[in-house]
């Protein structure tokens, strides 16, 4: 059984030049970059951008068998990095391969039977084909856990209300949710971390961590919380960083399971994410650690 991804590939237009980027994407290829077996399951165009995005892809050793090839153009992000190396980012989205989800595509859990979902970003708030998302999202929760990674891109649907109905949605039929500090505070200003985390766990989520950037990372379940300091690393960019963790957490349910992440499990879970999230910053653009570079930063 695979792990699957779900969501966008898309360009990210770097100060430096183009790469290929999207939240879904940069997961898939971390963990294949870890040595899992994983499908990416999205839209990849003909044109150039979806030509490179499909060798990086598999470069990395990502399948993508279970995707679907359009003529339609890929999607790209302008990406403007603050002094701190944190990015910005500016869709262009109408009418691309990157957002041509369809239920006469998308591959059947029943028959396929993946191990985990990790689903999230854009994918899962443009329409129409967020809602072809959400319904096949739900056939596949019935067989494997879904991880959600809402990533928030306030510059793509600035409505607050309309964006924080969508992912209590998806929040709703997830396991984990994997959301950084600033997705919570822009989502519910009037809500502490806590008191969002804890309400979604009452609602049914197993497990809720929160990425901090520096300040390291925190995850809730029904038993209480763990928190871990972020790596101290020289900060080239932040791309691929919240990412990289979202790879981390599906590892960490490959191998304790949904309901084993919780007191010392999810500690050293935390821990992991942090040095590889670190490694990522210290990269231009999303280049997530290979197995061996974690192995050795962990023994450091």
């Amino acid at each position: 059984m695979s792990i699957w991804v779900a969501g966008e590939v898309l360009i990210d237009i770097l100060p430096s030049g183009a790469v290929v980027g999207g939240g879904p994407a940069n997961t898939a290829r971390a963990l294949a970059r870890l040595g899992h077996e994983v499908d990416f399951i999205g839209g990849l165009s003909t044109d150039n951008h979806g030509v490179n995005a499909r060798k990086k892809l598999m470069r990395d050793g990502v399948s993508l068998e279970l995707s679907m090839v359009s003529d339609l153009p890929t999607c790209t992000a302008s990406v403007d990095l603050d002094s701190k190396g944190v990015a910005r980012y500016q869709f262009l989205i109408n009418d691309t391969a990157t957002f041509d989800f369809n239920a006469s595509w998308l591959p059947d859990p029943s028959v396929l039977k993946p191990s985990v979902l990790h689903i999230g970003t854009l994918a899962t708030i443009i329409e129409p084909s967020a809602s072809v998302l959400f319904d096949w999202a739900m056939h596949v929760g019935e067989y494997a856990p879904i991880i959600f990674d809402p990533n928030v891109r306030p510059s793509v649907m600035s409505e607050r209300t309309t964006y924080s109905a969508s992912v209590e949605k998806w929040v709703s039929i997830s396991s984990i949710v994997k959301v950084s500090d600033e997705d919570i505070k822009w989502l519910y200003p009037d809500e502490s971390l806590d008191e969002v985390a804890y309400r979604w766990i009452e609602q049914g989520v197993s497990c809720v961590i929160v990425t901090r950037g520096a300040r390291g990372l925190i995850g809730f379940t029904e038993h209480g919380f763990e928190e871990v300091d972020g790596e101290k690393v020289v900060v080239i960019d932040s791309v691929g960083a919240g990412d990289t963790v979202g790879a981390i957490i599906v590892e960490g349910v490959i191998e304790h399971s949904v309901s084993g992440l919780q007191g010392h499990e999810l500690n050293a879970l935390l821990h992991i994410a942090a040095i590889a999230a670190g490694i990522t910053c210290s990269r231009a653009g999303a280049e997530p650690p290979r197995r061996h570079e974690l192995i050795e930063a962990m023994e450091k």
